[in-house]
């Protein structure tokens, strides 16, 4: 059973049609999104219908929960609130309401069992949307915040843009980073592989190149709010 997992696509489409192109090459038997799907990219409306297209099971990141309500004081500094919530109304601009009731309904996480390989799957950590949890961060705080059902055998999540895989307390942890906005200083899209095969597995992080230029021009052409930090974030893989 091989499996993709993606996510982070922030709208990026181009991205998007990258790794969905060699996803294929791959021989993949199934495709998991890990949410954060429309917002901050010039293309959330193709994005998300690419993602729907593949009639699989995806769930909530941060991002489509701001795409439902917008974004509160608190969740981002101060400074880019107002941005920021620009942003997020220009993507929902491009959505239809039963887009938006689509984002609204994701789950959660995803739990799923194949050959006695246990993995649980979600966006930042098993509870909470928001919640960073770096590649640097302790065991100790690892294995707190996101090794919460100790009967998983592999724990995979995104948003925070860094891929790794690390190996605590006998667990997996995956982090598949991003498609749209990679923060690594690596200016490829990033997607994990999980191949199962009789109580084994192997796990690796796949990179993919894109189009970036013409995600720029996008940004330029739409007149994006927030359309220079985005071109820059974009060109130099980080923040």
């Amino acid at each position: 059973m091989k499996i993709a997992f993606i996510s982070d696509i922030h709208g990026n489409a181009v991205a998007l049609d990258a790794v969905l192109e060699n996803i294929k090459k791959q021989d993949v038997d199934k495709i998991y999104v890990l949410g954060d799907i429309c917002f901050r990219g010039p293309e959330p409306k193709r994005s998300l219908d690419l993602v729907r297209s593949l009639n699989t099971d995806v769930i909530k990141g941060n991002a489509d929960e701001w795409i439902v309500r917008s974004i509160r004081e608190g969740e981002v500094p101060k400074n880019t609130l107002d941005i920021m919530n620009s942003e997020v109304n220009w993507s929902k601009s491009k959505l239809t309401p039963e887009d938006k009731d689509y984002l609204e309904n994701l789950p959660m996480d995803l739990t799923f069992e194949y050959e006695n390989i246990k993995v649980h799957a979600f966006h930042a950590t098993p509870n909470d949307l928001f919640n960073v949890v770096l590649p640097t961060e302790s065991d100790e705080l690892i294995n707190e915040k996101l090794i919460k059902d100790s009967s998983a055998d592999i724990f995979i999540y995104a948003h925070i843009h860094k891929p790794y895989i690390r190996y605590i307390a006998s667990k997996c942890i995956i982090n598949i980073g991003s498609i749209g906005l990679p923060f690594d200083g690596l200016t490829k899209s990033s997607y994990a592989l999980l191949d199962i095969e009789k109580d084994s597995f192997q796990s690796s992080i796949i990179r993919v190149d894109y189009d970036i230029q013409k995600v720029i021009q996008q940004y330029q052409i739409l007149d994006y709010p927030n359309k220079d930090q985005m071109i820059n974030i974009l060109s130099k893989g980080k923040v």
